[in-house]
C-alpha cells in the first residue's frame, strides 16, 4: 500500500502480512498509457531423444533386461546403465527406444548428448555437454569452470525426475561429470568401449550382440517388402548372412535394395559376397560399415593395432591367448593386455576361457588391415611363428602319446621356436589335440598357401595320435592327401613314405579300401627301392588290413607274418607285438578262435611290458572277445571291464565303443538278449558322440533286430559323410 503522509509525488510501497510478490514487478508512482512486461520465455520440457525405429526387432530380451535395471517402486528410478557393443550393433536405437517407452517416469525431461567418442575431431569435452543440459533448463549463461557447472547440474537434477542418454562415450572420465548423482534419475550410456570404470559409480552393464538370423530377416522384410524376401528367399538369406547380424549393415543393405526396386536381391547378394568389398558396399549416403570400424581401429595403441591385423590373417575364426602371444612374440600376460585393448572397443569378443573371435565383418576389416603389411619381414615372421608353434606343440603331444611314431625330423623357420606346451601324460596331450583339432587342420591347409611344404607333411605326421585315438577319418584322409603332395614338393622320401602308410590307414578306416591298397602298394615299392625295412613292414601291415577288410584272410595273415619277421629283425619289438595282435584278430575273423588266444595274450604281455597301455588295452578287448566265443563268459566280462577303464582314461572313444560292441556280441552268445541290447545301445551312443557315422549306422541296424528304432543323421563334417 502507498504511504499517504509523504510529500506530493513521493510514493513508498510496502507489504504487510503474508503477502508475496512473484514474477515481473514494476514499482512506479503512476503509469500512463499501455503497460508491456517482457520476461524470459517459458521453456518446454526437454524431450531430446533421437529418433529410432517404431519397433526394435529381436531386442525383446535386451529391453526386458533394461526394465529390470529400474527400481520396481511406483514411478521412481535411479540407475546408470552402460550399453556396450561393436559399431553398428544398434546401441543408440535400443537406448532411445527404451527411454522413450519410460517417458512417464521422467516428467521433467529426457536429455540427450552425443559425446562423439569416435568422431574425426576427437571426443566431446564434457563441459560442452554439461552446458547443453543446463541451457535446456533455462540456465544461461552457464558457469565457466567445469567444477561449478557440475555442482549446478547436480543441484538442478536433484529437484527433477529426468532421464539422460549419453551417446557414443569414449571413457569413464568423460562420462563421470555428467552423472547427476541423485535419486529419481536414469542415465543410459552407450559406447563401443566397455567403460568398466563406471562400475565404481554403481553402473550396470548390458552387452549388445549381433541379431539372430530370424530377426535380421524380419528387418529386411520390413524395409524392402515381405513379398520380395519371400519370392527371393535364397538371395535374401545370403544378404542376411553377409550382414552377419549387424543391424546397421542390414539397414544399409535394405536401403540399397529399396532404392533399386527393379534390381533382384540376388544382385545385392552377389555384391555383398565379394570379401572385403562388403565393408564398402554397405554404403548409403556416405555412411559405411568400414567407416565405423575404422573409427574403432583408430583409437587402438600401436601394438594392439598391429596384433589386430595379424589376427585377421589367421586361417581359423576362433583363436587362443597362446595364438596371440605367438603372433605378438610376447608372453601370455602381455598378450592378454593387448587382447583386452581390442575387446575394450568391441573389435573382439571372448567366447570362453582363453578363446576369442572376431565378428564376421570385423574379421574382414582386420584381414584388410593386416594384408597391407602381410609381406613385410616382421609380419611374415609372425605368421611363420604360428606354423612353427603348432608344429612344435603337436610334435610334443605326439612324443607323449605315440613315442614310437615320433621318429622324423622337424623343419622350423623361426629360431628359437616360441615355447611349446609341455604335457603331463597322454591324456593331457590328447585333450589338447582334441581342443585344437580345427585349428590344426586349418594351419595344415594354410601351409600350402604359406609355401611351407615341409611343415605341411610334418604337421600331418605330428597329428598321428589325434587320428589314431579320436578317429576323425575325413580329416585323417584330407591331411594326408595334403601331406603327400607336400612331401613330394619338399623332396622328402621319408615324408612321402610316412604319408603313404599313415594316409593309407586313414583311407582304410574311411571305407576306401581300394585306394588304401594303392597307397600301401606304392609305399611298399618305395620302401624296397630305398632299402627301408621298417617302412616296408608298415606298408605290408597296411596291406594286411585291406586284405582283411576284403575278406582275404589268408593273404592278410601272410602279410602279417612277414611284418613280424621284418620288425623283429630290426629289433622293433613293439611293432612286432602289434603285428601279432593283428594276426590274432585275423584268426578270430577266420573263426579259428582257439588259435587266436596265444598271439593275442603274447601281444598283450609284450605291450604291457613296454608300458604301451593303450595298445595293451586293445589286446585285452580282443582277448575278452576270444574268451567269450570260447564260452568263458566271466573271463570275457572281466577283460571287457578292464579294457573299458583303460580306454576311458585315455579318451579313446572309438575303442570304448568297439569294446562295448564286443561285449554285446558275447551277451548274444550267452543267450541274454536284453543285456546284449543294453551293450549295443551304449556302443551306439558312444559312436554317435564321436561322430563315427558308419559304425553308428551298423549298430543302429543291429539294434533293429531287437525292435529298436534308431536313426543316424550325419552332420556336415562327420567322418564317413
Amino acid at each position: 500500500m502507498n504511504d499517504v503522509n509523504l510529500p506530493y509525488g513521493v510514493v513508498r510501497n510496502s507489504l504487510a502480512g503474508a503477502a508475496t510478490v512473484s514474477g515481473p514487478v514494476v514499482q512506479a508512482g503512476s503509469i500512463h498509457g499501455g503497460l508491456h512486461l517482457h520476461g524470459p520465455p517459458v521453456l518446454p520440457t526437454p524431450r531430446q531423444l533421437p529418433p529410432c525405429p517404431r519397433r526394435l526387432v529381436g531386442r525383446e530380451a535386451d529391453l526386458a533386461a533394461l526394465d529390470r535395471s529400474l527400481a520396481p517402486d511406483t514411478g521412481f528410478a535411479d540407475a546408470t546403465v552402460v550399453v556396450t557393443g561393436p559399431a553398428g550393433v544398434g546401441k543408440t536405437a535400443l537406448a532411445a527406444q527404451w527411454l522413450r517407452g519410460q517417458a512417464g517416469r521422467f516428467p521433467d525431461g529426457q536429455l540427450y548428448t552425443d559425446l562423439r567418442g569416435y568422431a574425426p575431431g576427437g571426443p566431446a569435452d564434457p563441459a560442452e555437454a554439461l552446458g547443453g543440459f543446463l541451457r535446456a533448463f533455462g540456465i544461461s549463461p552457464v558457469p565457466v569452470s567445469l567444477e561449478e557447472g557440475v555442482a549446478l547440474w547436480r543441484s538442478l537434477a536433484a529437484e527433477r525426475r529426468i532421464a539422460v542418454l549419453l551417446d557414443n562415450a569414449s571413457t569413464a572420465a568423460q562420462v563421470r561429470p555428467l552423472l547427476p548423482g541423485t535419486d529419481h534419475t536414469v542415465v543410459v550410456v552407450t559406447s563401443r568401449r566397455r567403460l568398466t570404470g563406471l562400475g565404481i559409480d554403481g553402473a550396470v552393464f548390458r552387452l549388445l550382440g549381433p541379431l539372430a538370423t530370424a530377426a535380421s530377416t524380419e528387418i529386411l522384410a520390413e524395409r524392402v517388402g515381405r513379398s520380395r524376401v519371400v519370392d527371393e528367399s535364397a538371395a535374401a538369406a545370403e544378404v542376411v548372412d553377409a550382414c552377419a547380424g549387424l543391424p546397421l549393415a542390414i539397414c544399409l543393405a535394405a536401403a540399397r535394395i529399396a532404392a533399386r526396386p527393379a534390381q533382384s536381391l540376388a544382385a545385392t547378394a552377389e555384391m555383398l559376397g565379394r570379401g572385403t568389398d562388403r565393408l564398402v558396399a554397405l554404403n548409403v549416403e556416405g555412411e559405411t560399415v568400414q567407416d565405423l570400424l575404422d573409427a574403432s581401429y583408430g583409437v587402438l595403441e600401436p601394438d594392439a593395432a598391429r596384433l589386430y591385423g595379424l589376427l585377421g590373417q589367421l586361417p581359423f575364426p576362433v583363436f587362443t591367448l597362446e595364438n596371440a602371444a605367438v603372433l605378438a612374440d610376447v608372453d601370455l600376460a602381455a598378450a592378454d593386455r593387448l587382447l583386452d585393448g581390442l575387446m575394450d572397443v568391441h573389435l573382439l569378443e571372448e567366447t570362453g576361457p582363453g578363446r576369442f573371435r572376431f565378428h564376421d565383418l570385423v574379421r574382414l576389416h582386420a584381414r584388410a588391415h593386416g594384408a597391407q603389411v602381410r609381406d613385410t619381414p616382421p609380419a611374415r615372421a609372425a605368421l611363420d611363428r604360428i606354423v612353427d608353434w603348432y608344429l612344435a606343440t603337436a610334435t610334443a603331444a605326439e612324443a607323449v602319446v605315440s613315442p614310437s611314431h615320433r621318429t622324423l625330423a622337424r623343419d622350423y623357420r623361426t629360431r628359437p621356436v616360441h615355447p611349446a606346451r609341455e604335457f603331463e601324460g597322454d591324456v593331457r596331450a590328447l585333450e589338447w589335440l582334441e581342443a585344437e583339432r580345427d585349428r590344426l587342420a586349418d594351419v595344415l591347409r594354410w601351409c600350402e598357401e604359406m609355401d611351407r611344404p615341409a611343415a605341411a607333411w610334418q604337421l600331418a605326421d605330428a597329428m598321428w595320435p589325434l587320428f589314431l585315438r579320436l578317429r576323425p577319418v575325413r580329416l585323417w584322409v584330407e591331411a594326408h592327401r595334403i601331406g603327400r603332395r607336400a612331401a613330394r614338393a619338399a623332396g622328402s622320401r621319408s615324408g612321402e613314405l610316412r604319408m603313404l602308410t599313415s594316409g593309407g590307414n586313414g583311407l582304410r578306416n574311411a571305407g576306401e579300401g581300394e585306394e588304401a591298397a594303392r597307397w600301401f602298394t606304392e609305399a611298399l615299392h618305395l620302401a624296397r627301392d630305398t632299402c627301408r625295412p621298417l617302412a616296408e613292414a608298415d606298408a605290408l601291415y597296411g596291406l594286411s588290413q585291406t586284405h582283411r577288410m576284403a575278406g582275404e584272410l589268408d593273404e592278410a595273415a601272410d602279410c602279417l607274418h612277414e611284418v613280424v619277421r621284418l620288425r623283429e629283425a630290426e629289433a622293433y619289438l613293439r611293432g612286432a607285438a602289434l603285428a601279432r595282435l593283428a594276426c590274432g584278430e585275423v584268426l578270430l575273423l577266420a573263426d579259428r578262435v582257439a588259435e587266436a588266444v596265444e598271439p593275442i595274450e603274447r601281444a598283450g604281455r609284450e605291450l604291457a611290458s613296454i608300458e604301451d597301455d593303450y595298445e595293451a588295452a586293445r589286446a585285452t578287448a580282443f582277448l575278452g572277445l576270444a574268451y567269450g566265443r570260447l564260452g568263458a563268459y566271466e573271463l570275457a566280462e572281466a577283460r571287457f571291464e578292464e579294457a573299458l577303464v583303460a580306454f576311458r582314461a585315455r579318451l579313446s572313444g572309438h575303442w570304448e565303443a568297439r569294446t562295448l560292441e564286443f561285449a554285446g556280441q558275447v551277451e548274444e552268445l550267452r543267450g541274454r538278449p536284453e543285456a546284449a541290447r543294453a551293450r549295443f545301445e551304449q556302443s551306439l551312443a558312444r559312436y554317435q558322440e564321436i561322430r563315427a557315422v558308419a559304425e553308428a549306422a551298423r549298430l543302429a541296424d543291429r539294434l533293429g533286430v531287437y525292435g529298436a528304432d534308431f536313426v543316424v543323421t550325419p552332420r556336415p563334417g562327420d567322418p564317413g559323410t
